[in-house]
């Protein structure tokens, strides 16, 4: 299986679980959408909570350059530890959210 190939099944399997916990709000749910073609990964809750409408993004992956960019991470224990522990190397794992200067402190790649 090619690199690519192999990042995309870790990463759907991964966020695959993520849409199978409930939330304690039964007017809220959570959509998994995946474009294979230009390799976007998003996880988003939506639906109303009392008279507010919810619409907002949990995670967000893309692949580019054969590195993992995580654009939006808003998990307790953070996605970039869960695709680590599926086998995908740190300097493979870009942190997009922090600024670049930022990048440079972390155990993950800077681009």
């Amino acid at each position: 299986m090619d690199t690519l190939k192999k990042y995309q099944k870790i990463i759907e399997e991964i966020l695959t679980e993520y849409i199978k916990i409930p939330y304690a709000n039964r007017q809220l749910e959570i959509k998994l959408i995946i474009d294979r073609t230009a390799t976007h990964y998003i996880v988003m809750t939506l639906g109303w909570e009392r008279e507010e409408r919810v619409h907002g993004c949990i995670i967000h992956i893309e692949i580019i350059d054969g590195k993992i960019w995580i654009q939006r991470d808003g998990t307790e224990y953070g996605i970039a530890n869960e695709l680590v522990a599926a086998g995908i190397p740190k300097d493979k794992i870009v942190l997009a959210f922090h600024p670049e200067d930022v990048r440079q402190y972390t155990d993950f790649a800077i681009a």
